[in-house]
């Protein structure tokens, strides 16, 4: 089980480091994306990794039971919004690529929601605890953001950025 205090790790470092398509396409995923470094792309895709071992060990099980977890599956996936379809198939999720879960990143949504100009002062407002879910300040850009937390995705209350919003809208 392991110490509470120690937790683990959420990611695997690529198996070869020094591929130079890979090495390419990290880069211009991190520059996509704003990430600060490779480790938080290593995260989203070890996270994907895991999706799709668990669906290719769902073909192993009865015709009945790959079914209901199947669907179980897509559900969460579609509800994390990393999926487009709620009842997606095996083939679906297989076709996962690592820009679903990074789309989903709050840093991502910040910026594409308008609330920031660029994805690295989207950043930068979340590390400084200017953007709130539901009213409450979520600090981490990394945070994967769920379907039905989207729409309250805003400015913190007591934020400086959202008194200069409401002082020049007026």
């Amino acid at each position: 089980m392991g110490d509470p205090k120690k937790s683990r790790r959420k990611w695997e470092s690529p198996g070869h480091p020094w591929i130079k398509s890979r090495l390419q396409m990290e880069m211009e995923l991190m520059g996509k994306y704003g990430l600060r470094n490779k480790r938080e792309l290593w995260i989203a895709e070890t996270m994907l990794r895991r999706i799709k071992h668990l669906v290719r060990s769902l073909l192993a099980l009865p015709e009945e039971e790959r079914e209901k977890r199947l669907q179980s599956l897509a559900s969460r996936l579609y509800n994390m919004g990393i999926l487009q379809i709620p009842n997606a198939t095996i083939s679906d999720i297989l076709n996962l690529n690592i820009e679903a879960i990074l789309e989903r990143r709050l840093q991502t949504i910040t910026w594409k929601k308008g609330l920031a100009k660029t994805l690295h002062q989207a950043r930068q407002m979340i590390v400084h605890g200017h953007i709130s879910i539901r009213g409450r300040r979520v600090t981490s850009p990394g945070h994967l953001v769920s379907r039905d937390e989207e729409n309250y995705v805003s400015l913190y209350p007591t934020s400086s950025y959202a008194k200069s919003v409401t002082t020049s809208t007026s």
